[in-house]
């Protein structure tokens, strides 16, 4: 999946992103395989699901990010547990990670999540909400603002899926400027991960592509 990445992003003019391995519903014998193979970084939705894996794999020293919705009530398991949340899209959420996360502890990495497709079914703030949330989270000692994660709608249109890609990059230029920590985007799956390394993700959440399709239930 590695030379798949660096094949896109040279065919963009663009730095090799950051992958993500989508692990959710992968047991930890999955996860520990794929480690095995030079995977640092793995990325979760639910809180409870992973903290088993976390615990399972705690002595190979792997990186955890939360890319699910959090709700308040499970911020204290996550402040603790994961080293990344990509998911904050409110100011509650923002206090509860801060006044939960550990002093001894490295500050949180958090990045915002926006809805830039405006999908009622999706979770994720405004693009005009951006700025408060950023001043929020760079208030808090325990909190680190990295960026901007998103999940665009899956248009059968590419070019809608460029475009939603395009309007991320600019908003996560413009956060940048503001606060230069702000250095990831994180975009793209096994679908389109191309498409979003054109428009400047930085970060990409592949699980599919790694792990093969998830079985359904019967």
């Amino acid at each position: 999946m590695l030379s798949n990445l660096q094949d896109a992003a040279k065919a963009a003019g663009r730095p090799v992103p950051l992958l993500l391995a989508v692990s959710k519903t992968q047991p930890a014998e999955a996860i520990a395989t794929l480690a095995a193979q030079g995977q640092h970084a793995f990325g979760e939705n639910y809180v409870q699901e992973a903290l088993a894996k976390i615990e399972a794999l705690r002595g190979l020293a792997l990186e955890w990010h939360l890319i699910g919705h959090l709700q308040s009530n499970k911020a204290e398991l996550a402040a603790r547990h994961f080293h990344w949340v990509q998911s904050v899209d409110r100011t509650k959420l923002v206090h509860a990670l801060a006044h939960q996360r550990p002093r001894d502890l490295p500050p949180l990495n958090v990045l915002i999540q926006v809805n830039i497709d405006d999908e009622g079914s999706k979770h994720g703030c405004q693009p005009q909400d951006i700025d408060a949330l950023a001043a929020a989270i760079s208030a808090e000692p325990t909190l680190c603002l990295r960026g901007l994660m998103a999940i665009p709608a899956p248009w059968p249109d590419a070019a809608r899926r460029r475009a939603a890609f395009m309007r991320m990059h600019a908003l996560k230029q413009a956060l940048a400027r503001q606060y230069p920590q702000a250095d990831t985007l994180s975009m793209g799956m096994s679908s389109d991960y191309a498409e979003a390394i054109a428009e400047g993700a930085t970060m990409v959440r592949i699980g599919t592509a790694l792990f093969g399709a998830r079985a359904r239930p019967a």
